[in-house]
């Protein structure tokens, strides 16, 4: 008989069912699919082993590279190429993503690199906008943003960066997600400018975000080797319908299986192998993200030869083009040839490979049940930091019980 069941195989299931077997406990995961990871997955393009979710994991708060550390892996964890992203705006050509900002949200809204997004009428307007007094900070980002900087700070620079980081609009993005020590900046500093400035001041030197040397997807069979060398018990393609007959104390790490849940969104990958030599040069830097309005239909491109030098090197000339789609193009590597080609400036003549995933991000729980447990992107939000940080400590707070 199991001491936990852990119901979901992806990332948050395995990381919080590793932790508790390394205690002693005996640990079951029960997994619908034929394979683990959820959504940090591989698959072959052109002859290439890549992601097929998430490239990267955000380093602020330490947990993942903790893990990997733990895990052995720490000589394979790689900072990605230096230098801004960059950003096409509604109208006008792509332009580098300002230089001293938190998610988009500028420190100084006269700095020329944001000035040339907005404009000086809405720079202008944002720094009399947070002049005014402080008083009760938003739950919600964009509210925040809203009130404190103007619409069009929001809507053409900052919701681009927080979709491309988190995937959904700074509405619906709470603000300690976005940053957990942001409120309080903003309240001691007397502006949301301000709080920037104090927070980029104190973030260790570095890129915000680091991958690993092969892929994140190779995280997945790690953690499933270690877990089951630690005694866990590892059930694919079970999928449980009553979470009552289970072993143990249950741990659910699969959306809809606690409650009912809200329909999530769908996200459309679209990774493209090209030859193209003008790509040698990173015309647009690592890549892009895409303000809505304009004329592309793909929300972010990720130039990942020129992200990762891994990659860079195992592609021997080629170039690889990750374009993600919030609505399902009709044609999606011909829509996403013609979005590369107009956001990054060139033509792309020669097309190796291509290939189309899809995956589901579920919508936050707005409840959990009493006394049941829940990890995974429903209760810790997007991104490998938040996911593993949420489940490490559910982890220690089950053990400590």
């Amino acid at each position: 008989m199991a001491d936990f069941s852990v119901v979901g195989g992806g990332v948050a299931g395995l990381v919080v069912a590793r932790r508790l077997a390394a205690s002693g406990a005996s640990v079951t995961v029960w997994e619908a699919s034929d394979h683990l990871g959820g959504t940090v997955a591989r698959h072959e393009v052109g002859g290439l082993a890549l992601d097929a979710g998430a490239e990267s994991f955000a380093v602020r708060g330490g947990a993942v590279q903790a893990l990997l550390v733990d895990l052995g892996l720490a000589g394979d964890i790689v900072a990605p190429a230096p230098g801004p992203a960059w950003l096409q705006p509604v109208t006008g050509d792509a332009v580098p993503l300002p230089a001293t900002a938190l998610l988009g949200i500028p420190a100084d809204p006269l700095a020329d690199d944001v000035v040339r997004v907005v404009g000086l009428a809405a720079a202008e307007r944002a720094v009399a906008l947070d002049a005014r007094r402080v008083g009760e900070v938003p739950a919600m980002l964009g509210p925040l943003v809203r009130e404190r900087l103007g619409a069009e700070v929001l809507d053409r620079l900052v919701a681009p960066v927080v979709h491309g980081v988190h995937s959904q609009h700074p509405d619906q993005l709470p603000v300690a997600r976005a940053h957990p020590g942001l409120s309080d900046a903003v309240a001691n500093a007397g502006s949301l400018g301000g709080a920037v400035a104090r927070l980029r001041a104190a973030a260790p030197p570095g890129a915000a975000v680091a991958g690993i040397r092969g892929g994140i997807n190779r995280l997945v069979p790690v953690l499933a080797d270690d877990l089951a060398r630690r005694g866990g018990d590892i059930r694919l393609g079970t999928r449980v319908g009553d979470l009552g007959a289970l072993d143990g104390t249950v741990v659910v790490a699969a959306p809809g299986v606690a409650a009912p849940a809200a329909p999530g969104r769908r996200i459309d990958l679209v990774t493209l192998v090209v030859e193209q030599d003008e790509l040698d040069a990173a015309p647009r830097g690592t890549g892009l993200l895409v303000a809505a309005g304009a004329p592309v239909g793909a929300r972010a491109l990720t130039h990942a030869t020129a992200k990762w030098e891994w990659l860079r090197e195992a592609a021997a000339g080629r170039h690889v083009v990750r374009l993600s789609y919030d609505a399902t193009p009709a044609d999606p590597v011909a829509a996403a040839r013609a979005d590369a080609e107009t956001l990054l400036g060139v033509r792309l003549p020669v097309l190796v490979d291509a290939a189309q995933v899809f995956w589901v991000r579920p919508a936050a729980a707005s409840t959990v049940p009493s006394g049941l447990t829940v990890v995974g992107e429903t209760v810790a939000g997007s991104g490998l930091a938040g996911i593993v940080a949420h489940a490490e400590r559910t982890a220690t707070e089950l053990l400590a019980r």
